[in-house]
């Protein structure tokens, strides 16, 4: 009976757990874990990159900070160290070598100084005095040190070891009167007051901090009189409406010490600036000018002054000049230069003798002038008189000629076919230019050019225009002038009966200042100028320029000179021997360049005008009728 219940049972059991397992699980539930699982499965799904660095020290020491006093064989006092600790864990952290150290507190609480004794074999140490620090962040540690002092010919000399901090600082109570304290390998921040006081200094970062003090020794100088000499160096800018003065003066201190110097003016002399290593400030007044400085000089100091001052264009000109009224002997010199078109005559120096800009120094040595004067001050006191007077002419400023057309005439033929040919000759004078830039017509041709009655082959510039080499005249000389020549063909619309046409000429990168067209048109028709067009009808009396009328004859009208008739060929071979030996076994590519000469044919009709701007293109507008006999 028992064994059959629990078959019965285990039957039932079977089919629930059959039937739970066709149900469909749950999504949605909680499920508790620790967070240390927690964080280890968010590791694993989420890995870092790459661990963060270390921090590159365990531990450093931002400032040191000495508070100490002096006494008779020794300085005894507190040392603060600022420690910042980057890491966990015990850090060790140095004691500043070469320090007795009688009692350490870390954040007013007492701590050990560890202080490794030497090893069993008598070697040194492995570590130096350190202090073990287990909390991060930053703490500051405390030292009462004692420091022995070093004794030397009535000197006291305080030494501290360098500084692992980036600040370094020092306060020393010296409990004594009249003693002067220096620094070396730092700097003295802050003297101490009488009787006692405290002397602050800050160190350099690896640099060891000494302070040396002793009994201060009266300078007897400051009860001296002053004595001392001066050295004034001036360059004078004479000007149209304001001259300029530059002056460099230099003190040597003969005996006393100088708080001042004060410089005499000539009237009508306004300083705008006074520099020196030494110059705490100036104070000008009309007439004079005091310059104070820093510290009193005891040996020897200069400085630089500039200003202005307005004295006449021209005539005689009185030169300001700088005076040290004060001093016991007064030397250099001064140097004068026209500044504009001008130069220097008659000068009437008093106290002073004539000399050579170079050897006046700065700021007159180095400076190239043609109209430049110097001279030098006869060595005196600052009562004796000195003055300077210069006569100055003055000239005035005229144009330079760089390039110009004197004159440009053109030959044009045209066609009622539509054709035209046209010559244009320039006379141009050129000192500086280097091409002439001649921009053609649109649908025009080259013929020919020529410079100077010599046929040439013209260059082309990125922009279409053409380029010929000029020729230059001498610096300083008026230029000759010579023939430029281009020749090319336009071609235009037919000629109906009547209408309007207008013939365009080349623009040029050079002012024109006098302008002639020789129209030459059709025999079967008449022309005549529009009204209001550039050019105006006028008789032709030729070029009134020597370089153009050189190349015609006034014989029956303005013709072209005949020129001479061709020398007879050589033979062939002498040919092709000549033609090896001037090309050198060189090709020549594209047109040679030729002179064409132009045709006179037809009625004309004479235009001139003036003054063409450059890169300006002049048009000739007329009015065409077929005459009727025709």
């Amino acid at each position: 009976m028992i064994r059959a219940t629990l078959v019965c049972a285990a039957l039932v059991c079977g089919a629930f757990a059959s039937v739970r397992a066709q149900e469909p699980s749950r999504a949605d539930g909680w499920v508790v874990i620790a967070i240390d699982e927690y964080r280890a499965l968010r590791l694993k799904a989420y890995p870092p990159d790459r661990p963060p660095d270390p921090p590159p020290v365990d531990a450093t020491i931002t400032r040191v900070e000495y508070d100490l006093r002096a006494g008779d064989q020794l300085v005894a006092g507190e040392v603060r160290l600022t420690v910042d600790v980057l890491k966990e864990g015990w850090i060790r952290v140095e004691v500043p070598s070469g320090l007795l150290v009688r009692a350490s507190r870390l954040d007013g609480r007492p701590v050990s100084i560890i202080d490794l004794s030497p090893d069993r074999n008598g070697g040194p140490a492995h570590h130096a005095p350190h202090v073990l620090l287990s909390r991060r962040g930053r703490a500051v540690l405390a030292l009462d040190i004692v420091v022995p002092l070093r004794v030397t010919g009535g000197s006291e000399t305080l030494v501290l070891p360098a500084s692992p901090g980036a600040v370094s600082r020092l306060a020393v109570v010296v409990p004594r009167s009249g003693i002067d304290l220096t620094v070396t390998g730092g700097v003295l921040a802050e003297r101490a007051q009488e009787p006692e006081g405290r002397w602050i200094a800050y160190g350099r970062a690896g640099q060891p901090l000494t302070a040396t003090w002793k009994k201060r020794t009266e300078d007897t100088r400051l009860a001296q009189p002053l004595k001392w000499r001066g050295s004034i160096t001036e360059l004078v800018g004479l000007g149209e409406e304001t001259s300029s003065l530059t002056a460099t003066v230099r003190v040597e201190v003969v005996q006393g010490q100088a708080p001042a110097i004060d410089v005499a003016l000539t009237d009508g002399l306004v300083i705008n600036q006074v520099s020196g290593a030494h110059v705490a400030d100036w104070d000008f007044r009309p007439g004079t000018l005091r310059v104070s400085f820093f510290e009193p000089v005891a040996t020897q100091t200069s400085f630089a002054l500039s200003g202005e001052a307005r004295l006449p264009r021209d005539g005689s000109v009185p030169v300001p000049l700088l005076r040290l009224p004060a001093a016991e002997r007064e030397t250099g010199g001064v140097a004068v230069e026209v500044l504009g078109a001008g130069e220097i005559g008659q000068r009437q120096p008093r106290g002073l003798d004539p000399a050579d800009p170079s050897d006046l120094g700065d700021p007159v040595s180095g400076r190239e002038s043609p109209s430049m004067v110097a001279f030098r001050f006869r060595p005196q006191d600052g009562r004796a008189e000195r003055s300077l007077a210069l006569t100055v002419a003055r000239y005035t400023p005229q144009a330079v000629l760089i390039a110009n057309v004197e004159e440009a005439r053109y030959d044009a033929l045209v066609g009622e076919e539509g054709k035209t040919l046209v010559r244009a000759r320039y006379a141009v004078r050129n000192n500086q230019r280097a091409f002439l830039d001649i921009r053609l017509p649109n649908d025009a041709t080259l013929w020919s050019a020529s410079v100077a009655a010599r046929p040439i082959r013209p260059g082309v510039a990125p922009g279409g225009s053409l380029l010929l080499p000029l020729q230059k005249g001498r610096a300083g000389e008026e230029p000759p002038a010579f023939v430029v020549e281009v020749t090319y063909v336009q071609r235009g619309a037919a000629w109906s009966d009547t209408g309007r046409a207008a013939l365009s000429l080349p623009s040029i990168d050079l002012p024109i200042s006098r302008t002639g067209v020789v129209l030459h048109y059709p025999p079967r028709f008449s022309v005549k100028p529009e009204p209001r067009a550039l050019f105006r009808i006028e008789t032709d009396a030729g070029p009134f320029t020597p370089a153009l009328r050189g190349e015609e004859t006034a014989a029956g009208g303005v013709a072209r000179a005949i020129p001479a008739p061709p020398a007879m060929p050589a033979p062939t071979d002498q040919l092709v021997t000549q033609f090896h030996r001037d090309t050198a076994g060189r090709t020549v590519t594209g047109p040679l360049p030729v002179q064409v000469q132009f045709p006179d044919f037809g009625p004309s009709i004479f235009l001139t005008s003036e003054l063409t701007a450059e890169s300006q293109a002049p048009v000739v507008e007329f009015s065409y009728k077929r005459e009727s006999r025709w």
